[in-house]
């Protein structure tokens, strides 16, 4: 049997590595790139199984780049301050890769992606590449494949990786665990410290800024006193950083400057104790077990019994005539 009659399954895990895409990648070219996280969000089986060569070749090249978390509410100004933070960078003579994530509809599963056009400048130039991407449901405000999206754009030459967050409210913390800094944007006259404080995605940001201070300053400063004491009844996530609270306005390109110096200074703070490689450790090993999760889950949708028995056993559910327990126990012991 030859290779093209290979089911592409079945194909080893060198042979499916498709050195075009890879090399093309580490050239640092952005068709290449772009190719590659299609065919890293593919569903497709055969597509999957590309992808993984193609990620087990390039990650080598992978880890230098400074991996930033973006998350707020609609309407704080994620992609004007994301706009402004890139060009800023591109600046100082570093290259930005920004995926933003935008939410998938429940009904239809379509997103607009509409966070590129948002950021207009920065999209035309050529020290920057923006890949919007659907969240196709996926809990925690990123899109299923943003890890490998990020190992791939560190291969490719990146030196700082935005991930901007669906912004949906306070579930967003998945990205926390995927990226080295997590900074919550916030508005003015968001709410006093004890509102501040019922927001469980603070006590996992990094650094937190108060965006559009320009608007109202005085409101800006109100809401940076509060987000203070908010953060003081919290317990920190490192013991050797204070988490800084900013105000800044995207819009005017004030305070910028500022808020990459805390970024570094986070970096230089966590690597000089140890915390930083230990984080990213962690975040391999919780992704390997997300990754065995959604293996397991897949498997089970797939399986033969599960299969032909899961309507017969949902209808009954939604009928009544069984418990949740009693139908998920039954196809759960398929498994056995």
């Amino acid at each position: 049997m030859n290779v093209s009659e290979t089911s592409p399954a079945t194909l080893s895990e060198f042979d499916a590595i498709d050195h075009a895409l890879v090399d093309g990648v580490l050239a640092r070219q952005l068709r290449p790139l772009a190719k590659t996280i299609t065919l890293i969000e593919s569903q497709r089986e055969d597509h999957k199984l590309r992808a993984r060569a193609v990620i087990e070749a390039l990650l080598p090249h992978t880890g230098g780049a400074m991996r930033v978390g973006i998350s707020g509410v609609p309407g704080v100004g994620k992609s004007t301050f994301i706009e402004g933070l890139g060009l800023y960078l591109i600046e100082q003579g570093l290259r930005v890769a920004v995926l933003a994530v935008d939410p998938s509809s429940s009904l239809t599963g379509g997103s607009i992606l509409g966070d590129k056009t948002r950021m207009e400048h920065l999209s035309h130039h050529p020290q920057a590449f923006i890949r919007p991407s659907p969240s196709a449901c996926s809990l925690g405000g990123v899109a299923e494949k943003t890890r490998e999206t990020m190992l791939v754009c560190e291969a490719a030459g990146f030196d700082v990786i935005i991930v901007e967050t669906v912004g949906v409210g306070q579930s967003e913390t998945a990205v926390a665990n995927m990226t080295d800094i997590f900074c919550l944007l916030q508005l003015p006259n968001a709410g006093d410290d004890l509102q501040a404080i019922k927001k469980g995605i603070m006590e996992i940001a990094d650094l937190v800024v108060v965006n559009k201070a320009d608007i109202d300053p005085a409101a800006a400063m109100r809401a940076k006193s509060q987000i203070k004491t908010a953060l003081h009844m919290l317990r920190p996530m490192s013991q050797n950083w204070t988490v800084p609270v900013l105000t800044l306005s995207a819009l005017n390109q004030d305070g910028v400057a500022e808020f990459w110096e805390q970024v570094t200074n986070y970096r230089t703070v966590l690597t000089r104790t140890g915390e930083f490689e230990a984080k990213r450790r962690h975040q391999a090993l919780a992704w390997m077990w997300d990754m065995i999760d959604a293996g397991l889950r897949s498997r089970f949708r797939n399986h033969p019994q599960v299969k032909q028995t899961l309507p017969q056993l949902a209808a009954a559910v939604e009928q009544g005539t069984t418990t949740p327990s009693v139908a998920a126990m039954r196809l759960l012991g398929y498994l056995n």
